[in-house]
């Protein structure tokens, strides 16, 4: 069965997107945010601990990443304590997580042109 890209314009919190891939990719698009949920699928992680895997990346497009991710609710936020250092927690929302499948294949499907791309 032959499945069509459909143009229907949705409004979402003041923004007009053509399609649902404009839509996602409004979500998940961008340098950052698939390899920041990449490296949350496999369990929670403190800002610190990201920073460390993702060492690539500056402190601060890591945060702003982190934060759309957040309002997005592809991510949840949580704090432990009230007095500082506190402790802050990040994992994946039940909508990250199933956004896990699409994501290893985009993993692998990366990894399967990469391979033609070495052997040329």
């Amino acid at each position: 069965m032959e499945k069509k890209c459909e143009s229907l314009f949705v409004n979402v919190d003041q923004k007009s997107y053509p399609c649902a891939v404009s839509f996602v990719m409004d979500l998940i698009g961008g340098r950052w945010k698939g390899v920041i949920l990449c490296h949350l699928k496999n369990g929670d992680k403190r800002f610190g601990e990201l920073k460390k895997d993702l060492s690539f990346i500056t402190e601060t497009t890591l945060s702003i990443q982190l934060r759309q991710l957040e309002r997005d609710q592809l991510i949840t936020r949580t704090v432990f304590g009230t007095k500082p250092p506190v402790k802050v927690v990040y994992s994946l929302s039940d909508l990250g997580l199933s956004f896990i499948p699409l994501l290893d294949h985009i993993n692998d499907w990366g990894k399967m042109i990469l391979k033609d791309k070495k052997g040329t």
